[in-house]
């Protein structure tokens, strides 16, 4: 049985911990800004999950690196909007930025 890829299972901790705070966006937001996060959270987590079954990884990396950078600019944005605090914005950047090293890592081990 193959083991389940750290980003993977990184990107699902991510997802279970910003859907609470997403759910409690005011409501102007929740239906923009925060749907658009967990929208783009979970493609990159269906990317990286498609990644570990497939032998063309590199596709599939590079398309969830591609939206990982997008939801750091809507972060940041919940965070310049006052619809997160600043320790919230703190901890998700972090979160994010560390599944972007993992994904880095996870690139550089297949392209030789």
């Amino acid at each position: 049985m193959q083991q389940t890829p750290q980003a993977v299972q990184h990107c699902h901790e991510i997802l279970l911990w910003m859907i609470p705070h997403l759910d409690k966006f005011p409501r102007v937001r929740r239906f923009t800004l925060g749907e658009r996060l967990e929208t783009r959270l979970l493609e990159v987590l269906e990317n990286l999950v498609e990644a570990a079954y497939t032998k063309n990884k590199k596709a599939q990396l590079t398309e969830a690196n591609r939206q990982l950078e997008v939801i750091r600019h809507l972060w940041r944005l919940s965070f310049e909007l006052q619809v997160i605090s600043n320790q919230t914005y703190e901890h998700g950047a972090k979160l994010v930025n560390e599944l972007g090293k993992q994904i880095g890592g996870w690139l550089k081990i297949i392209e030789p």
